[in-house]
């Protein structure tokens, strides 16, 4: 039996490999966000789909999804293989 965020991930055309983020700033909201970056190629479309399932689970969270080869921001891919974990890979 598959997780509820895994079973999302793994429908994707071309499933991606997830890597969990670390929030560059920690603040607490009644509903946490999730930062995840998905490499494959799903492109901004393919990530957005994939964020819009995400959220539509019965979870307490907020999902950032983007597609890691669509970053363009020098700081932001550092800090993902500085402290990101992959959480899934096809």
């Amino acid at each position: 039996r598959r997780g509820l965020g895994r079973s999302g991930l793994h429908r994707a055309a071309q499933p991606p490999a997830a890597h969990l983020r670390g929030a560059a700033k920690s603040t607490d909201y009644s509903r946490s966000d999730v930062d995840l970056a998905l490499s494959g190629e799903l492109g901004l479309l393919g990530a957005e789909a994939i964020a819009a399932e995400l959220d539509e689970l019965p979870l307490p969270y907020r999902f950032d999804v983007q597609a890691l080869e669509q970053i363009n921001f020098a700081p932001l891919l550092e800090h993902i293989e500085r402290v990101g974990v992959v959480i899934y890979a096809a």
